[in-house]
C-alpha cells in the first residue's frame, strides 16, 4: 500500500498539490465510474437514444438558465414536475433499457460467474450438412424469386416468437425450407426460426424494426429481419420475393446483395466450432484438414 502511494506522490504530484488524499480504493473508483460512463455514451450513441439526449441536453441547459435568473415562476414548475419527468424517461427509454440490460446479461464474466445454460458457447451450433442445406437453399429460392425469412437461434432463445407459429421439430434440408416458402402453401407465409441442425418453427411472426433509416423501398420481409436482429442475437436470412436478392441482418444492420462466399463465411462463423485439442482428441483437427486438402486436390 505504502509503495503505490509512494508511486501517485512521484508521478502524479498535482493530486497532492491542494493535500487531496488518493487512496487505491479511489482510484478504482474513478476506473470503474470511467468505464460505466464511456459504456453508457457508446450505448447511447449506438442506439435512437442519442437524439433524445441532445433533447435532455437542452432542456438541462434550459434549466440551469432559470436557476441563474432566478425564475421563481419556472423554478416551482420545474421541481413539481420533476418526479413525473424521470417516470416519464423511464418509460420512453424503456426499449433501450431493456436492450442495454440484455447486453448486460450476455457479457462473458457473467457467463462464467452463473454458468447458466450456455453450453452452446462450447459446442458446435450446427453441423457442416445443415450449412451446406441452407445455402442450397436460399439460392435456389433466389433464382425463382421465392421469398423466405430465415431466422438462426444463438445464445439467446427464441421460444417466445417459436410460439406464434407452427412447430415442426424437423431435419434442416433445402428441399423441406423450399416447399415451405413456395407460394400458395400453408407455410409459405411467415418466418422459419432454426436452432442447430432442426427447424423448430414455421410461419413465425417477428418485430418489425422501426428504424427509419431502412430504405422506404424495403418491405415487412426485410424490417421483420432486422426487427428481430434488433431485440436478440439471432441471424437472418432474407431472400427478396421482387428481385431475389440475399440479404442477412444481424445486430440490426442489414446486408445487401449476399453472394455465396459471403453467406458461407457468415454460416461458418456461427457454427461456432470447437478446434479439436479443446474437446481433447488428438489428432482429430490435422486429419480433418488433410481431408479438405485431398478434397480440394
Amino acid at each position: 500500500m505504502q509503495t503505490i502511494k509512494m508511486w501517485f506522490i512521484q508521478y502524479i504530484p498535482g493530486l497532492y498539490m491542494f493535500r487531496i488524499p488518493i487512496g487505491v480504493i479511489d482510484v478504482i473508483e474513478i476506473i470503474l465510474l470511467s468505464f460505466l460512463v464511456y459504456t453508457v455514451l457508446v450505448w447511447i450513441k449506438n442506439t435512437r437514444a442519442w437524439t433524445l439526449l441532445k433533447g435532455i441536453i437542452f432542456l438541462g441547459f434550459f434549466v440551469a438558465l432559470v436557476y441563474l435568473f432566478h425564475m421563481d415562476t419556472l423554478i416551482f414548475i420545474i421541481n413539481k414536475g420533476i418526479n413525473i419527468a424521470i417516470i416519464a424517461a423511464i418509460i420512453i427509454f424503456q426499449p433501450e433499457l431493456r436492450k442495454a440490460l440484455e447486453i448486460l446479461g450476455e457479457k462473458m464474466f457473467l457467463v462464467n460467474i452463473f454458468g447458466a445454460g450456455n453450453e452452446k458457447d462450447v459446442e458446435q451450433r450446427c453441423s457442416d450438412k445443415t450449412v451446406n442445406e441452407l445455402i442450397r437453399a436460399t439460392l435456389e429460392m433466389a433464382k425463382v424469386r421465392t421469398g423466405a425469412l430465415i431466422v438462426l437461434e444463438q445464445n439467446e432463445t427464441l421460444e417466445e416468437y417459436e410460439r406464434t407459429g407452427i412447430d415442426l421439430d424437423a431435419i434442416v434440408t433445402s428441399q423441406l425450407l423450399i416447399n415451405i416458402f413456395e407460394h400458395n402453401t400453408p407455410l409459405h407465409d411467415g418466418a422459419v426460426i432454426i436452432k442447430g441442425d432442426k427447424i423448430r418453427s414455421a410461419t413465425c411472426y417477428l418485430p418489425l424494426s422501426e428504424n427509419l433509416s431502412l430504405s422506404k423501398a424495403l418491405g415487412t420481409r426485410h424490417r421483420a429481419g432486422v426487427g428481430i436482429s434488433e431485440v436478440t442475437d439471432s441471424v437472418t436470412i432474407i431472400v427478396s420475393e421482387e428481385t431475389g436478392r440475399i440479404s442477412i441482418a444481424q445486430r440490426g444492420r442489414l446486408r445487401h446483395n449476399v453472394k455465396e462466399e459471403e453467406l458461407r463465411a457468415c454460416l461458418v462463423a456461427l457454427q461456432n466450432k470447437v478446434p479439436a485439442a479443446k474437446k481433447g482428441i488428438p489428432g482429430v483437427g490435422i486429419l480433418r484438414k488433410k481431408g479438405k486438402e485431398s478434397d480440394e486436390a
